[in-house]
Formats: structure tokens, C-alpha cells, sequence
């Protein structure tokens, strides 16, 4: 399994390097070409007006959008929650997603990178074990759509959640040093939705 980590902005190099721990020989992906190779994507945390605007300078933002349309796995954290997202809440003006995740979330919905905070959270993988979320500028869902599973909640609020072929966090997992949720999105989400095309 070849697995993209969008590399226009934000934490990429964290996610590529959870990803190597997770056993997987990830790509760095800015150009069609590499997106015409990969298996899988992750969208990592950032500025999400930014990375979608990069990669409409990039000439990959109609090409990405299709691939998820298409049913390619893909799994995204804080920006990347956003970008997956159909309907976005207190989005600037013109501010554009992939889609694909039949979710509305609100953009900052826990406050300004001052409030920022972490947090030990149940995790619906079946593991008994509490997992370490960090939230930055983080979002959170206000609407969950049929076929789209919670996995994981703050306050009632979901901020993990899960379609078959995608995965999306309000939070940074590459964070922690731990990497349950890649590992879920490998082996639960993109592998059995690979398995599925063959």
C-alpha cells in the first residue's frame, strides 16, 4: 500500500514519520503525478484556506477532490477534518473542501491557539486504553451524516470520526508519539477499502 501525506503545508513531517513507525513507506505528495500513484492520503493539520489554495496553485486541488470522490482512502487531522468536511461552519469567505465526509464541523470551535489543551480520550477501536489527543485551534462536528461513525467525543461533541473509506480527527495524533490512529487508518479504514476494489 502507497501512502500520501499532502505536503503543502502543516505537520508533514509527522505524519510521514508516524507513518514509517506504522511500517509504511509514505510519499510526500505535490504534484498530479504522485497523487496518480498513492493508495491512500493524509491531510495533515494546518491552515486548511491554505492548503486547499496551494493546491489549487499546485494545479492538484479538481484531482484530489475526485480521487476521494472515488472512494480513496483518506484520513485528515484538525485542517484535514475540515478539508474532508461537506459543510464547513464559520468558514472564511470562498473557503473550499475536498469533501467526501458527510459532516458539518465549526472551524476554531474550542477557541484561538491560546486555548489549546490536551486531553486522554476514549477511542471506539475496542482497545480498553485512553489515547492522548492535542488540540490546536481544533474543530469539532456539529452534524454527523448517515454512514459516518463517532469514534470519539469531547463534551458531546464528536472529534473523531470515521465513513468506510475515510478517518478524520479534530485532533493531532502525530503529536503524541502515539499511533493508534494511524495504525486504524491503515489497517481498518484503507487497507479493507483497498481489499474491497481489488
Amino acid at each position: 500500500m502507497k501512502v500520501g501525506v499532502l505536503a503543502l503545508q502543516g505537520d508533514v513531517r509527522e505524519h510521514i514519520s508516524s507513518l514509517i513507525t506504522c511500517g509504511v513507506d509514505p510519499v510526500a505528495v505535490r504534484r498530479s503525478a504522485e497523487i496518480d500513484v498513492i493508495d491512500a492520503l493524509v491531510l495533515p493539520g494546518g491552515e486548511s484556506t491554505t492548503i486547499a489554495q496551494l493546491s489549487e496553485v499546485f494545479g492538484i486541488y479538481e484531482q484530489l477532490k475526485n480521487r476521494i470522490a472515488e472512494g480513496m482512502p483518506v484520513y485528515g487531522s484538525c485542517a484535514g477534518m475540515i478539508l474532508l468536511a461537506n459543510e464547513i461552519l464559520d468558514a472564511k469567505q470562498g473557503q473550499k473542501s475536498f469533501g467526501g465526509l458527510d459532516i458539518t464541523v465549526r472551524r476554531n470551535a474550542f477557541g484561538r491557539q491560546v486555548d489549546s489543551f490536551e486531553s486522554d480520550l476514549t477511542f471506539d477501536d475496542g482497545s480498553p486504553d485512553l489515547i492522548r489527543a492535542v488540540f490546536i485551534r481544533a474543530p469539532w462536528v456539529e452534524r454527523v451524516g448517515e454512514g459516518v461513525q463517532v469514534l470519539a467525543s469531547v463534551d458531546k461533541h464528536p472529534v473523531a470520526v470515521r465513513s468506510q473509506t475515510m478517518l478524520a480527527t479534530s485532533f493531532h495524533p502525530e503529536l503524541t508519539g502515539d499511533h493508534r490512529i494511524h495504525r486504524y487508518f491503515i489497517e481498518e479504514v484503507a487497507r479493507p477499502a483497498l481489499e474491497k476494489v481489488k
